[in-house]
């Protein structure tokens, strides 16, 4: 599992903040609408609760993928805090002991992929919910593993799918 540093949290951070500020009906719509304000939104949450998941797999093809995103992030994040503001890249200074997800539970999570992969890859999927599907996605794999109140979402999401899976799959589990 790849570390996520002040880098690739600070790239989590950003995707989060911009997804909420293009997002943000406005008061007056959102006093009136409230349910469909939230559903708009509801993509990008699902998505970044697969993302949490995502990264936290042990290995395999998901496993790759997300630590290859995460690695990716940290450098990107890590090279904007250095050239871009002057301050420093590195590791987070707490570090935070994670759940690890349980056979059945890491069956759920190749379920969840083949859901996202098939909605973002439908022709019917409006090209608004394949954006917010590829950015909560990528949110949650950089805040998933961090030290600060996203991160701590990781545990009751990795219980959630171990129960899951030990629900679904019964005796197998």
């Amino acid at each position: 599992m790849q570390i996520v540093t002040m880098g690739g949290v600070t790239i989590g951070l950003l995707l989060l903040v911009y997804t909420l500020i293009t997002w943000w009906p406005g008061a007056k719509a959102l006093r009136k609408d409230p349910a469909g304000a939230v559903a708009s939104l509801l993509p990008f949450l699902i998505a970044w609760a697969y993302g949490v998941l995502a990264i936290l797999t042990v290995g395999g093809l998901i496993g790759w993928v997300a630590d290859t995103t995460l690695w990716i992030s940290n450098w990107l994040g890590d090279a904007a805090l250095v050239w871009g503001v002057g301050g420093q890249a590195g590791r987070q200074g707490a570090t935070v002991a994670y759940l690890p997800l349980t056979q059945p539970g890491s069956g759920i999570v190749l379920i969840l992929t083949a859901v996202i992969v098939a909605v973002a890859k439908r022709k019917k999927t409006p090209a608004d919910v394949k954006s917010s599907l590829k950015t909560g996605a990528w949110c949650g794999i950089c805040l998933g593993t961090s030290a600060g109140v996203a991160g701590f979402a990781a545990v009751p999401l990795a219980q959630a799918s171990n129960w899951l899976g030990a629900t679904v799959y019964g005796p197998f589990a």
